[in-house]
């Protein structure tokens, strides 16, 4: 999500957010509708090869139903399909477990026929029941999946017509019901209906999507393997694709530990997430060299939002004017110019991307304000005592514990840490692993931590900002927010199928949020960068339209890698790729967002 000095990264990028409906009450795909390549994807990919990554701390879980992050997406994404695809430029739904569905003129009913062609790595077909039994396993109280409740919620069981046919009833109508049941990754009954699902972590036997998980290393790396029997393997639309033969997911507790094994040849690929890494880190001869692509790639991938979390649920973060107070004493722009060299932007908004020269941001800026925020806390009753120097109210200090998983946040909260001291806060750092983190995080237990949020084209407030949400454990609304008139927006919304309309609730809900303050923004970036050794091939937009940092486009090119070792044992430089890569320079397209009707 999204960066990843982002504590925390737990928000589907995209998913099946909100796809376009383009009619109701009538069959897809479209009559003469074709299944054709990629064109982004090159025609001269060659399959094969490996390509190590970083995987950041070791997750609590692979399975991602039950560890909403970003890498467990990805990779859970790799190993299990859903029913309907998303085209990568158009965002209309294709073909992919159903070949064909059907919706109900009052956007009720969603009816799917599976592809019969559809087969399990065991070799059994997915059918209906298969597509049940996910439902069922998603809804069922004893699991830890209270991400996916929400929108399953919607929708009563539902109904095995036959063998290859599943029937979807919608209780309300919802822009968002074609995404939810069709982006289902859909689990194999016969391998998990025996297991207890809150177990089923790190073993996945039973795969249909293109890749396997071939081996995994406690706390070490997880192998991904292609799968040449995958049932989808000839599809004209899967053609160069998903290239790489094996997919090699190193895990470090630092993103530090893991630039460094990158450095040494350890790793092919590091995304960058911190400014420090990214601006004084590349100055060796690797880099000057060329013998590893420095790239910032710059395409239509939607901008998230980070900052620190505060738990709303009890004091002292239930009252406003603290959290406000919190804001204030963030000196964003000393961090920025001091320990990221300006390499971001500072966020005023949780919806960045809604806003555009024609619908300008309305939230100013919050500065640095150490007076602002002394003035906020007398204001809701705490006074120093001149004793000790701390602000007090009803003889208990003003106090949290700031969770953290990783150090190098320390360099920031210690700036944070001053300016709270300096008006009599007391902040007290705790560092967890990811596992412990996410399990405290999914029973609210925590004052305060940094989080970062990855975000989908197509907008839905309820997960992260719905009052019911406020109680569901191993939910989005970390925060605990609630409030009723973003209640009533997030109800409105549900049934209007105009983007531009609900883009605008939407933004009417951001000022509220504003205003509430249940986070302290922090900043962001719309860029993704890029290191990797000079040994693959990418297409000319390097990444794919709306993809953060993705190799699905990438291969593995022996010829390439045959030049980066002569050049290396002989000290010699290889020429240079193109530092910034603008996606609609190398691809032109349409950039508005489709319709839904």
């Amino acid at each position: 999500m999204s960066g990843k000095t982002r504590q925390l990264v737990r928000g589907v990028v995209l998913g099946c957010l909100g796809l376009a409906w383009t009619a109701m009450g009538q069959s897809f795909p479209a009559p003469g509708w074709q299944n054709r390549p990629d064109p982004v994807a090159s025609p001269h990919a060659m399959v094969g090869g490996e390509i190590s990554e970083f995987g950041f701390q070791y997750p609590k879980s692979l399975n991602y139903y039950l560890d909403n992050n970003v890498f467990s997406s990805n990779l859970f994404g790799a190993l299990y399909e859903t029913l309907l695809d998303m085209n990568s430029q158009t965002l209309e739904y294709e073909p992919a477990l159903a070949r064909a569905w059907t919706i109900s003129a009052d956007k009720t009913t969603f009816t799917f026929e599976l592809d019969p062609r559809a087969r399990w790595s065991d070799g059994q077909p997915v059918t209906a029941e298969d597509v049940r039994f996910t439902y069922d396993t998603i809804m069922n109280p004893k699991n830890m999946t209270g991400v996916q409740k929400v929108a399953m919620e919607r929708f009563d069981p539902p109904e095995v017509v036959d063998p290859m046919t599943i029937r979807f009833r919608a209780k309300v109508v919802h822009w968002e019901n074609l995404g939810a049941v069709g982006g289902l990754q859909i689990l194999p009954r016969h391998a998990m209906a025996d297991k207890d699902f809150n177990d089923i972590n790190f073993a996945f036997p039973v795969v249909s999507g293109p890749y396997r998980l071939a081996e995994l290393e406690d706390g070490r790396y997880a192998v991904l393997e292609r799968r040449p029997d995958w049932w989808r393997r000839s599809w004209p639309s899967t053609q160069g694709i998903g290239n790489i033969g094996r997919l090699r997911f190193r895990f470090y507790a630092t993103p530090d530990n893991g630039f460094e094994a990158f450095q040494k040849g350890e790793m092919d690929v590091f995304s960058i997430y911190t400014a420090r890494l990214w601006v004084k880190g590349t100055d060796g001869k690797p880099f000057h060299r060329n013998w590893i692509v420095k790239q910032k790639v710059v395409n239509h991938r939607p901008v998230g939002f980070q900052g620190f979390a505060m738990n709303m649920r009890h004091a002292p973060f239930d009252d406003v004017r603290v959290r406000k107070a919190m804001a204030c004493l963030v000196d964003r722009n000393t961090m920025n110019h001091t320990l990221m060299y300006d390499q971001y932007f500072l966020h005023r908004s949780y919806y960045e991307d809604l806003y555009d020269a024609e619908h300008p941001c309305p939230n100013p800026l919050v500065d640095f304000d150490p007076e602002q925020a002394r003035a906020l806390l007398k204001e809701a009753g705490w006074v120093v005592n001149p004793a000790t120097g701390l602000l007090e109210k009803n003889g208990k200090p003003l106090a949290f514990t700031f969770l953290t998983r990783d150090p190098s946040s320390n360099k920031f909260l210690q700036i944070f840490d001053k300016a709270l001291k300096d008006v009599g806060v007391q902040m007290t750092i705790e560092q967890k692993d990811w596992s412990a983190w996410a399990k405290d995080m999914d029973e609210f237990n925590f004052d305060m931590t940094w989080a970062a949020w990855g975000a989908g084209l197509f907008k839905d407030p309820e997960g992260m900002w719905a009052s019911k949400e406020a109680t569901r454990e191993a939910g989005n609304n970390i925060t605990g927010f609630s409030n009723p008139r973003v209640d009533e927006l997030i109800e409105r919304q549900k049934t209007e199928f105009d983007v531009a309309k609900r883009h605008a609730m939407c933004r009417e809900i951001d000022q509220i949020l504003y205003a509430e303050c249940p986070y302290v923004l922090l900043w962001n970036i719309n860029a993704t960068r890029l290191l990797y050794w000079n040994k693959f091939g990418t297409p000319p937009t390097v990444l794919g339209k709306y993809s953060y940092e993705s190799v699905d486009y990438w291969w593995y090119d022996e010829e390439n890698a045959a030049d980066l070792a002569e050049a290396m044992a002989a000290d010699l430089p290889l020429p240079q790729r193109r530092p910034l890569v603008v996606y609609d320079e190398q691809f032109r397209t349409d950039t508005r967002l489709p319709p839904l009707q």
